[in-house]
């Protein structure tokens, strides 16, 4: 089962409220999809190798969702298996007063990856479109009245066509922009956080503030909807991953990696002619080091095997 279907382009309105968060419709096996899960991540470990010698183009994976929804257990997983010299990942918390400052992209463009390199975004830009509106927090930002002042609709519209094309901007400059929500049904969401309070373990990943943000979860979904509607492209795309069981989700997130690694096309790169040329000679250089060292070894382990053998006819 590929993700393709999860995807959302631009191309026609959909409305991720009536989408599925579990794999039912899907009729898959668990034991079948875990097998092609492993597969996918060793593939993926060979792709990466690739991508980052090749540093032709950058990969931005950015994911949202409600809390509770397994971002941070999907990163852990699904990219364990990853050379981490060309893998980082960034959580945005709120922004800092430093951050606050700036425009809402400045800490975004900081953190963009060089070309090469994978860049994992555990929320993202879009919090300041999508928490900043269900928590209305336009009216505290200290910016002009020309800002300010305008309706939230025009506000919030601005800022989805901003990112698009600051997306656009990253896209036209070698990188590839994925985009993935996770899908969890409110249920889902209550046995998650029922669990961080159930298990001590994960008490620390419990505030009593969540419990407010669990009573707004149409409203996010809403926003949710709205947003992904007007900042999917055919270039960079929404994947509205059914979030419910996380083996099949992380499952979806390799398929996605995979497709868009292959998309880029990595090549190892080829050394220039006049490197070429010298490959024989340093060929030979190292081999003939090591045969001499072998023959100035073989001298000494000699003698260290006749002391052996004559310490062990002495105790006899």
């Amino acid at each position: 089962m590929k993700a393709d279907k999860y995807a959302v382009t631009g191309a026609k309105k959909v409305d991720i409220r009536k989408l599925p968060t579990d794999s039912s419709k899907d009729g898959v096996d668990k034991e079948e999809i875990m097998a092609k899960y492993e597969a996918n991540k060793a593939e993926l470990a060979l792709l990466q190798d690739r991508f980052y010698a090749d540093g032709k183009e950058g990969l931005l994976v950015v994911i949202q969702a409600l809390d509770a929804s397994g971002k941070d257990s999907a990163v852990k997983n699904v990219f364990s298996g990853i050379n981490p010299q060309g893998v980082k990942v960034y959580s945005f918390k709120a922004p800092t007063s430093d951050e606050l400052a700036h425009d809402y992209l400045w800490r975004i463009h900081q953190n963009i990856p060089r070309r090469g390199e994978i860049a994992i975004f555990n929320r993202s830009h879009y919090e300041d479109i999508i928490t900043v509106q269900v928590e209305n927090i336009k009216p505290f930002y200290h910016m002009s009245q020309r800002i300010i002042g305008e309706s939230d609709k025009k506000f919030y519209d601005k800022r989805c066509v901003q990112v698009n094309n600051f997306e656009q901007y990253l896209y036209e400059n070698s990188y590839r922009v994925v985009k993935i929500f996770l899908h969890i049904s409110k249920d889902e969401q209550t046995e998650q956080l029922l669990e961080r309070i159930e298990t001590p373990e994960k008490n620390w990943k419990f505030r009593a503030e969540d419990m407010k943000v669990r009573d707004k979860f149409d409203a996010y979904l809403d926003v949710f909807n709205d947003v992904i509607n007007k900042t999917s492209t055919k270039q960079c795309p929404w994947y509205v991953l059914p979030g419910d069981q996380r083996w099949y989700t992380r499952y979806l997130i390799t398929e996605i990696l995979l497709d868009a690694l292959k998309s880029t096309d990595p090549q190892y790169p080829e050394l220039p002619d006049e490197e070429k040329a010298k490959l024989e000679e340093c060929r030979r250089i190292l081999a003939d080091s090591l045969k001499k060292d072998d023959k100035e070894e073989a001298p000494k382990k000699e003698k260290s095997d006749k002391k052996k053998k004559s310490a062990k006819n002495s105790k006899k």
